[in-house]
């Protein structure tokens, strides 16, 4: 799983001592391959060399990759099933990166046609009159990767092609491949296409694609042109809808050779690794915040007020994660003028990402009303785990004691470091939480500000401090739960 970024469209310049004609290339000793053979031997080679065979994706490492890789060892177009936010897209993209790093192509083609195997009969008269002699260029691998996003919408001209009026004006006989504008899929000929939500496809588009898959042809307004496409087709599917009551035809599904099921962070480490990879903070987030906020992702995920088929997808930590780094930043921006403040988030932080990020989630029917009131509970749920997890057998009575005698602490939003110190003062047992945070030896004021704020939290959600929220917004600890 991991974050999902536009495939690079900027092919580097190919270097000068690549072979510039066919001849050349020939003498070079270059074999055609075909995509699926490329994706193979470059897989198995990178197994032998004990190479990172997919960058950056986690979590499927032991589950999803080995069926991924056995697909591709077998030369089987795929299916990814899974629910949203499971990183399907991110690892169908990186797919591409086993492709070799340069491929040679007859300039112009639109088919991405390879010298020693041209498609259309115009390639090959032009390879048969030039001979060795035929210049070639060199196609890079960010550019054989082609994506369609499926959408009602979307026509057969878009994926496979359509008759060119202006050609047919100009002479040219229907069932001439030079009478077509190609679509996505011819022009990711000897490259990977995917597809992704296919069951979103209308059942006549998925009709197209059979014959892509299987015959490895493909037909446009009756016509059928005999052109042996080479790619790899992969698409990716929610289960709900990949089913014969869903919106998939049973023809198309038997055409993919492999069905490989995704899914989310299986433990807590990984969903941790995770939104360390991927979300991009604006300021420090202490490590016990970051797993408050993956415990809380995980238990949206598992509540039984948020609907299962939708999934609760990856992106929602990873948003959290941003949106408490962004609170920690707009505190320090606000106290600039009072003191200096570094940026820390601390976990009343995360309070507002109840608000922000309710829309990323989908309800059951009977929650309607309530999406803010459920999120905070799981919110809290997730802060206690943590406390208990992070902070079990030691000794916070020191902190207990600071409001033993009716004394108050206030923090908040927008309470400073240097405040919340100055109300606590001294506490015994300080440092053993501070390393249990792994805040190290000589914390900061804004890390020890963070420390003391989740102890805090997690005693009053263990029932041992009172909690209040004033009107403006602070919150006040005091008394016992």
């Amino acid at each position: 799983m991991g974050r999902v970024t536009a495939p690079n469209q900027v092919p580097p310049v190919p270097p000068a001592d690549l072979p510039g004609t066919l001849g050349e290339l020939r003498a070079s000793g270059h074999d055609y391959r075909t995509v699926k053979q490329e994706l193979r031997d470059n897989l198995l080679a990178r197994m032998r060399a004990g190479e990172e065979r997919f960058p950056g994706i986690v979590g499927y490492q032991d589950t999803v990759l080995p069926e991924v890789e056995r697909a591709l060892l077998a030369g089987h177009d795929m299916v990814l099933l899974g629910e949203r936010g499971q990183g399907k897209t991110r690892l169908i993209r990186s797919l591409g990166a086993l492709l070799d790093e340069w491929t040679p192509v007859i300039p112009g083609s639109v088919l991405n046609e390879h010298p020693m195997h041209p498609l259309t009969p115009a390639s090959r008269a032009l390879v048969a009159e030039r001979g060795d002699d035929l210049p070639i260029g060199w196609l890079h691998r960010s550019m054989r990767y082609g994506e369609k996003l499926a959408t009602p919408d979307t026509s057969v001209g878009d994926l496979i092609g359509d008759v060119d009026p202006i050609r047919l004006a100009q002479g040219r006989t229907l069932g001439d491949p030079e009478t077509i504008h190609f679509g996505l899929v011819p022009r990711t000929n000897r490259g990977v296409f995917a597809v992704n939500e296919l069951p979103d496809l209308a059942e006549r588009i998925q009709v197209a694609l059979l014959n892509v898959l299987e015959e490895r042809d493909i037909q446009v307004r009756g016509y059928q042109l005999r052109l042996p496409l080479d790619l790899l087709l992969v698409a990716s599917a929610n289960p709900e809808d990949y089913t014969n009551r869903g919106r998939i035809i049973t023809p198309l599904k038997d055409r993919f050779g492999a069905e490989v099921r995704t899914h989310y962070p299986l433990d807590l480490e990984l969903e941790l690794e995770l939104i360390r990879q991927e979300a991009d903070l604006v300021a420090a987030v202490p490590e016990h915040v970051l797993e408050v906020l993956a415990r809380f992702a995980r238990a949206v995920r598992e509540s039984p007020s948020v609907d299962p088929r939708s999934g609760v997808s990856a992106r929602f930590a990873i948003a959290a994660a941003e949106t408490v780094a962004a609170a920690a930043l707009r505190r320090a921006g606000l106290l600039a003028t009072a003191a200096h403040e570094a940026p820390v988030a601390r976990v009343g932080d995360a309070v507002s990402v109840t608000s922000t990020l309710r829309g990323k989630v989908e309800f059951e029917s009977g929650e309607e009303g309530r999406e803010i009131e459920v999120l905070g509970h799981l919110l809290r749920t997730a802060t206690a785990e943590t406390f208990r997890a992070r902070l079990a057998g030691l000794d916070l009575s020191g902190f207990t004691a600071l409001v033993a005698e009716g004394g108050e602490i206030e923090t908040g939003e927008l309470v400073s470091s240097a405040e919340l110190l100055r109300q606590v003062g001294t506490v015994p047992g300080l440092a053993k939480v501070l390393d249990r945070l792994g805040l190290g030896d000589a914390p900061t004021p804004e890390e020890a500000a963070a420390g003391i704020e989740f102890v805090l939290e997690g005693l009053h959600l263990t029932r041992r401090l009172g909690k209040d929220v004033t009107e403006s917004g602070r919150t006040v600890y005091g008394g016992r739960g």
